[in-house]
């Protein structure tokens, strides 16, 4: 039998960067995944505080070259590459010079958001599915970890439905209850927008109080996990008016065979 593919999605992970625990689980998922005899792609952003030479990055040149627009504007991919240590692993990072080379992550040095995190969003989002298409490596799984990752969902339900490689992949999408889309403005959709969709198709991403992301990640995900104990009141309204399978928040260290699980359900749906 065919091993099943998973494609992890994450902002960080240790021990390349350790924001929060995103970084925890997105290093801990991939090797129980693979230990459990799936087949398991990882890809992150390249920031600059992450070391190059001490993880032993390289770039990928049959990878790289790409151009990913955003805003009108055109921004060089590049993909580079580590072995995880303490695993048969590799980790592709994305890079672009214009977006993170910094060497802060999210916020200036007055912890203040950087005006162009909706871009490196974008950036970030549209560089995943291109480098995936590159690959030529066709996921059942898709699973994002954190709000930089919440647009992967709309993307692949909308201008990548009909892909070969990703018409049959389940897409999940963790919770996580740190977010930064106070700071995006009523820019974002258009900038969002992608290969003829329109704003309006992801309507889904606004709300009331401005962008939404988590809410646009759950209504295009095909399963969601609340991976963080303590959620936000809008975040949990969410979640329980989904008609979707949704894992509640794992607690203790068995929540890697949870995850499993509901990896099985949901590949065991797709294929009734």
């Amino acid at each position: 039998m065919e091993k099943k593919k998973v494609l992890i999605v994450t902002q960080e992970m240790e021990p390349y960067t350790d924001l929060s625990i995103i970084s925890n689980i997105a290093r801990q998922l991939p090797q129980h995944i693979q230990e459990n005899g799936m087949e398991i792609r990882v890809l992150m952003p390249r920031f600059g505080t992450i070391n190059e030479r001490r993880h032993r990055l390289h770039e990928v040149v049959r990878l790289s070259g790409m151009n990913i627009i955003v805003d009108d504007d055109d921004y060089p991919l590049i993909i580079k590459v580590a072995s995880l240590p303490g695993a048969r692993m590799q980790v592709y990072f994305l890079d672009n010079e214009e977006f993170f080379k910094r060497k802060r992550v999210f916020t200036d040095e007055n912890d203040k958001p950087f005006e162009d995190n909706a871009d490196r969003m974008i950036f970030f989002c549209k560089g995943v599915i291109e480098t995936v298409r590159k690959f030529g490596w066709p996921p059942d799984i898709v699973h994002c970890h954190g709000w930089m990752t919440s647009l992967v969902p709309a993307y692949l339900r909308t201008a990548y439905k009909t892909d070969p490689l990703f018409e049959n992949a389940k897409v999940v999408y963790s919770m996580y209850e740190n977010t930064l889309e106070t700071s995006f403005d009523d820019t974002f959709l258009e900038k969002a927008s992608i290969n003829n969709i329109t704003p309006e198709e992801l309507a889904s991403y606004k709300g009331e109080g401005g962008i939404t992301l988590h809410k646009g990640a759950v209504t295009n995900a095909d399963g969601v996990i609340v991976a963080s104990e303590n959620i936000t009141d809008d975040m949990k309204g969410l979640v329980s008016g989904l008609d979707k399978p949704v894992l509640d928040f794992q607690e203790g260290d068995n929540f890697l065979d949870g995850y499993m699980e509901f990896y099985n359900n949901l590949l065991a749906e797709a294929e009734v």
